[in-house]
């Protein structure tokens, strides 16, 4: 499904997602939580930009622990330490693979979720990125395990995570500073959510 070559051509695209939805991405967090969503995350992007040459003699896990040390060390607000780890974890569990499967991409999701809920102990249901993570990997597990199709299976993974983020539309927030607001909280999409999907989008267009 992806070798480093692969994997270095979905973060480039991660990359220039996260400086041009960056925009967005604030909107979005500047109604229900800091302000300050997008800006972070372009910001741990780009510090990840950065390392990018020293990855072309990397491993997949190697690589994948290292975006997770440049986002806990750049990216401000919950989304640091929450997106870093969970890209820790996932390098630490495809340790001395070459070439991530969609077997593995699906563990690396799982064991994600895991430690964010671990974190920020969440639920799904609370109006953060497990609203899309969790819908996605189920989608996945599902879509794959019927045909073995990694293309399919992907695709049904992004539909359930935008399927995801429309529903953190419906609920009230109650994890972060979102929570403050209640049911006001209610009509706007959850930022994280928006995030995570977007990288998911990335890796089914070019995996």
């Amino acid at each position: 499904m992806a070798d480093r070559a692969k994997l270095l051509e979905i973060l480039n695209r991660v990359i220039e997602d996260m400086d041009e939805q960056k925009l967005f991405l604030t909107e979005l967090d500047n109604v229900i939580g800091d302000g300050d969503h997008g800006i972070n995350m372009d910001r741990g992007f780009q510090a990840v930009k950065n390392q990018m040459p020293s990855y072309e003699d990397l491993e997949v896990d190697a690589i994948l622990k290292d975006v997770g040390k440049q986002l806990m060390k750049v990216v401000g607000g919950s989304a640091g330490p929450l997106y870093g780890s969970a890209f820790k974890k996932a390098g630490v569990y495809l340790k001395g693979k070459s070439e991530i499967t969609m077997d593995d991409f699906i563990g690396m999701m799982d064991t994600s979720i895991e430690q964010i809920q671990k974190l920020g102990h969440a639920v799904e249901g609370e109006k953060t990125m497990l609203d899309a993570m969790f819908p996605a990997t189920r989608a996945m597990k599902e879509s794959y395990a019927a045909d073995g199709d990694y293309k399919k299976a992907l695709q049904a993974g992004v539909e359930a995570a935008e399927g995801g983020v429309e529903y953190t539309k419906t609920i009230i927030a109650t994890k972060g500073r979102a929570s403050y607001l209640g049911e006001r909280s209610i009509g706007h999409q959850d930022p994280g959510a928006t995030s995570s999907t977007l990288m998911l989008k990335d890796v089914a267009d070019l995996a």
